[in-house]
């Protein structure tokens, strides 16, 4: 029995939440609960996944309302205490507005929403979200879809210095999309619990799908924790 406890948060707008809880659930046979974002507890689960989409309608700025909502405030003291959560796109601007990742998405250097898939090298191998890359070394790269038009990472040098410092940029774009600075594609947090990224990799987990190497970041989080 797995001791991976997985949550998936669903905001207004939320349009990636199915993805994840249907990989986690039924493709990985995980238990998996929705998290609402009125909800002011994610209770037992030890595995937060803050999916993709456009929370709240992305008014203000992309995860500026997600940040405030009563979910969050939990989701924040999970991540302090240690709990594994995963911020996909929307999930990533939300994770930098609330304070668990520095840095922030701004709109793509070509101002278009750019839907492709792209490829990533794994920069650290050493993460809860990348141990299956060590385990397996000859995979230096994987190929997962990107739907944004505020995917363009962005920090300041102070910032950038440390996140390169403490190997916390985990991927990289080889062809950079979206003008991201350094290609940085995902981070961690300092103590490597927090991860943010742009690319899906909930749409890359069946072959009948978009392939199968966004499922090797599931396949990490549930050995990790077993």
């Amino acid at each position: 029995m797995s001791k991976a406890k997985f949550g998936v948060v669903v905001f207004p707008g939320s349009n990636c939440d199915h993805d994840a809880y249907n990989v986690l659930k039924h493709v990985f046979k995980q238990d998996t609960e929705f998290l609402w974002h009125k909800d002011s507890s994610v209770g037992d689960r030890n595995v937060v996944i803050v999916p993709g989409g456009f929370s709240y309608g992305d008014y203000l700025r992309c995860g500026a309302i997600a940040r405030f909502s009563s979910i969050m405030k939990d989701v924040v003291r999970l991540a302090n205490n240690g709990g594994v959560v995963m911020g996909i796109c929307n999930g990533f601007q939300i994770l930098c507005e609330a304070g668990l990742l520095p840095g922030a998405l701004m709109r793509n250097s070509n101002l278009k929403f750019v839907c492709i898939n792209v490829s990533l090298t794994i920069e650290n191998k050493k993460t809860i979200f990348t141990r299956y890359f060590a385990q397996n070394s000859q995979v230096s790269s994987i190929s997962l879809p990107i739907a944004h038009a505020e995917g363009n990472y962005f920090c300041d040098n102070d910032t950038l210095k440390e996140l390169e410092d403490n190997n916390r940029v985990v991927f990289r774009y080889v062809d950079n999309p979206n003008g991201s600075i350094e290609n940085i594609a995902g981070i961690t947090n300092e103590k490597g619990n927090v991860l943010g990224m742009m690319p899906h990799p909930e749409r890359a987990c069946e072959g009948i799908v978009n392939g199968t190497d966004g499922s090797y970041l599931f396949k990490s989080i549930i050995d990790s924790l077993n």
